[in-house]
């Protein structure tokens, strides 16, 4: 009986690495990922009149977005701001801006129908640098969070859930502004998906259910055998 036990463990052990990384990749067909390069003219225009793109998917709730500012700015007043909508016709969208150096101010802002703009973060000087990534991110159970590097942002803010379909992009203040930008890009990376269409999902309590259960068979054995040899 415990040749048997043992030889279940060590069947389930091998297999556990080479099942995760084949269903990883070929069964969860809800992940999405669509990548972004923003040139610096996109943020040569008035936020009234920014620069649209749409997506080639709908990332729907649970999704991590990365921007990595590379743009070289035009005049120590300019601003790049990125814009993440639901959809454009409905002023429902999350905000990442980042000013021009040497303040290199960032912030993150959320703009709803039912409440309005409201700032959420804001670094006036030393907010970001070329170097370092912003992350955005959101989940079904945490919200929507935001770091820089190490440093947190925001973090778990309801914002009654949130699926990135078209992403703005401007960075002037009026018409007669100077351009903010002049060279460069924004890269922008997302990926989402839902963890439970994917069958690996449930491995971990399956393979704990059998562990357990293979446990107590060996225990009560073990029992019986104790008082048998009495």
């Amino acid at each position: 009986m415990h040749r048997a036990i043992l030889a279940v463990l060590l069947l389930i052990t091998p297999l556990l690495p080479a099942y995760a990384q084949e269903e990883s990749s070929t069964m969860n067909k809800s992940v999405h990922y669509d990548t972004l390069e923003i040139p610096a003219a996109a943020f040569n225009v008035i936020r009234d009149n920014a620069t649209v793109f749409n997506l080639p998917h709908a990332h729907v709730t649970n999704w991590q977005l990365t921007i990595q500012n590379k743009l070289t700015y035009a005049n120590p007043n300019g601003n790049a701001i990125i814009r993440l909508y639901e959809d454009p016709k409905v002023q429902k969208f999350i905000e990442i801006g980042m000013g021009s150096p040497p303040d290199y101010r960032l912030w993150v802002a959320v703009n709803t129908p039912e409440d309005g703009y409201f700032l959420i973060h804001e670094e006036k000087t030393g907010g970001w640098s070329p170097g370092k990534i912003v992350t955005v991110q959101h989940t079904s159970n945490g919200g929507l969070s935001a770091s820089i590097g190490q440093q947190v942002l925001v973090d778990n803010l309801d914002v009654a859930g949130f699926t990135v379909r078209d992403i703005e992009a401007a960075g002037m203040d009026s018409t007669s502004s100077p351009p903010s930008t002049s060279s460069g890009d924004v890269s922008i990376t997302i990926v989402s998906g839902d963890p439970a269409q994917n069958p690996i999902f449930y491995m971990p309590f399956i393979i704990v259910g059998v562990t357990g259960l293979l446990i107590g068979v060996l225990i009560k054995t073990k029992k019986r055998e104790a008082v048998a040899s009495r």
